[in-house]
């Protein structure tokens, strides 16, 4: 293995670590709140959304302390967050006699492990970008991406199976450790170089950001309708094995990422991502508009190898619009456009789902798809000289 990829292995380490936290009570959660403490399904998803909502207003602290305090010192922060976290919701396992203070508790541990998560992500981008050099870009958003969804695939199962051999406390318990074993993992690493000169403004950073974010936002609405939507379309149509659409949806996810990464630095980021939204359309398309099993597993598929390489082909070209001490606001605004869509799906897609029927929101997903499609047009029509952001392979 070379030495930027041992690198970059590294850190990304620490973002598998980071969403394997994440995971832990996504699965278990809603149903501790519903059930063990009596609240409507409403409070429960708050409880699950309160996370997104953290991420989401962190973003602007985050990203300009990856730039002044150097990214280790985001990460650290963020294992620690993950440590207070699993201390909160031991806590609230123990205060089922009292209902609301349970849930003050664990609402608590969700705003730090939000606070951990968006402090975590930024800070493993920034800090391998800071290793192994910015022609390196799109690999390290690429690998972060992988261990993103394959920390949240552990994390999920590990927290049921945790859950049923001791309630809350046994998942607070492995939030504690998770942010322990991760600071211990981070502690030792060489830290990237701070760089000491004068920085934009957030808001300078986000104005620069916000096309190429507006679109990644369009390509997240398609992955947020098939997360929270396939399982009900299944259900309305009788079908069994929506856990076939969902596993191939990330396992065409991490193909994409594997096999076609380079080919962001050989054709450039624009040209690369209006192909990608192109796919993901076609999947959406095809789920939305062929009532068949068949067709909702080839066109999740689709979908997920198509959104697969947006987030990395715009994010290499987001991180050459700012100069090198932004490069940490930079990640965390980029990737502040994927909170919001997420957060925004799931009531948008929810309405038209009640209101018209349980396909409408791959339609929907459709459109946003497409939608960016042709902004990547609009985009390549306006910079022409989109090569010269291309990197040597």
């Amino acid at each position: 293995m070379s030495r930027s990829s041992l690198q970059i292995l590294l850190t990304v380490t620490c973002t598998a670590l980071a969403y394997f936290a994440v995971g832990l009570p996504l699965a278990v959660l809603p149903g501790w709140v519903h059930g063990d403490l009596g609240y409507s399904a409403v409070i429960a998803g708050i409880a699950i959304s309160m996370q997104y909502v953290a991420t989401i207003v962190s973003r602007r602290i985050v990203g300009p302390m990856a730039d002044t305090s150097g990214p280790k010192v985001s990460i650290l922060v963020g294992f620690a967050c993950c440590l207070a976290s699993g201390l909160a919701t031991m806590g609230a396992s123990f205060l089922p006699g009292m209902p609301s203070m349970a849930l003050s508790v664990v609402l608590l541990g969700r705003i730090l492990l939000g606070f951990g998560e968006s402090m975590l992500g930024t800070g493993a981008i920034a800090w391998a970008i800071g290793r192994v050099g910015p022609e390196q870009t799109a690999r390290v958003i690429s690998w972060n991406g992988i261990a993103t969804y394959g920390g949240i695939a552990l994390g999920a199962p590990a927290g049921t199976w945790l859950y049923g051999l001791g309630k809350m406390n046994a998942v607070g318990v492995a939030l504690l450790l998770t942010g322990l074993v991760g600071l211990l993992f981070a502690w030792p690493q060489a830290a990237s170089p701070v760089i000491r000169a004068q920085r934009l403004p957030f808001r300078a950073v986000l104005m620069r950001v916000m096309p190429y974010g507006l679109a990644l936002a369009l390509g997240a609405i398609g992955f947020g309708v098939i997360s929270a939507f396939i399982a009900l379309y299944y259900a309305s149509h009788n079908w069994d094995g929506a856990w076939v659409a969902l596993s191939l949806f990330g396992i065409c996810f991490v193909l994409a990422r594997v096999l076609f990464v380079n080919s962001i630095a050989r054709h450039g980021g624009l040209k690369v991502s209006l192909v990608f939204f192109a796919i993901e359309t076609l999947g959406q398309f095809l789920i939305w508009g062929v009532p068949h099993s068949w067709a909702a597993v080839a066109g999740a598929g689709a979908a997920g190898f198509g959104f697969a390489l947006i987030f990395p082909a715009l994010g290499l070209i987001v991180v050459d619009l700012v100069p090198p001490q932004n490069r940490g606001s930079a990640i965390g605004a980029y990737a502040m456009f994927t909170d919001v869509a997420l957060c925004a799906t799931g009531p948008v897609a929810g309405l038209l789902a009640s209101s018209v029927s349980y396909a409408a929101p791959f339609l929907f997903g459709a459109v946003a798809s497409l939608t960016g499609a042709l902004m990547m047009v609009v985009l390549l029509r306006g910079e022409p000289d989109d090569d010269r952001r291309t990197v040597a392979g």
